[in-house]
């Protein structure tokens, strides 16, 4: 059993090398769905899909061999208008909450700004939540479809799990296949964008300059068997 000193020696180890990582990568959800949208840059988005492949085929398999431990929560509405204003939130700010830590350490101030008050924002959540907060929800949140309180039910692989008695793991590796298929439409895209830039880049052809007219006549007749006669001055 590790002590609690080498616990928080493995956090302090694994979280520095998770913030150099995302330091020196530029790692921002925001930036991944902004720039491809704005800019049709996806390399922020590839590495997304990525990361979301990694981790759903790696929950999913702990789920089916009994090591998991998934957070469960409803699903409705109050979760589509949250995370609608939170990323609003993110767009004004320009940043996600981990490259808010990334530029604060870098020493942004706007970003110091946008982290403080989210801050100020989950600490104000903490006191006021609770599973009556919803008030269209009320006591009807208890983790399946309902829809005089707008909820949907739980939605994790452990749910799914229970109801339908297939592995976890087979529903992570068919939402990993998704995510492979749009991050190969993406790789496509991206050779087609630069196949059209090294033709939009290439050098026109330098034209030829035609003959000029008398060598151009001496060759006629040398063609047709005729003397052909040494061009002139003037020609």
């Amino acid at each position: 059993m590790i002590t609690v000193d080498g616990q928080c020696l493995a956090a302090f180890v694994f979280g520095t090398t998770v913030g150099v990582l995302v330091q020196r990568s530029r790692w921002c959800n925001t930036a991944a769905l902004r720039d491809a949208m704005l800019f049709k840059s996806y390399r922020n988005t590839k590495a997304l899909l990525v990361a979301m492949m990694i981790l759903t085929v790696g929950f999913t398999a702990m789920i089916s061999f009994g090591n998991g431990n998934p957070m469960r929560f409803d699903v409705g509405i109050n979760q589509f208008i949250g995370l609608f204003l939170f990323g609003i939130g993110m767009v004004f700010a320009g940043a996600c909450t981990v490259s808010s830590w990334v530029k604060t350490g870098e020493g942004n101030i706007g970003a110091l700004w946008a982290l403080l008050f989210l801050i100020v924002g989950l600490f104000l959540s903490s006191l006021m939540w609770s599973f009556t907060y919803w008030p269209l929800a009320g006591q009807t949140m208890t983790g399946r479809p309902n829809a005089a309180g707008l909820q949907f039910g739980w939605a994790d692989a452990l749910t799914l799990q229970r109801d339908t008695g297939v592995p976890a793991v087979v529903f992570g590796i068919i939402q990993a296949a998704a995510l492979y298929a749009l991050y190969r439409r993406i790789l496509k895209r991206e050779r087609a964008t630069q196949g059209e830039g090294k033709t939009a880049s290439a050098p026109a052809p330098t034209p030829v300059a035609p003959a000029a007219p008398a060598l151009a006549k001496i060759a006629t007749e040398q063609a047709l068997g005729a003397p052909a006669a040494l061009p002139t001055l003037g020609e």
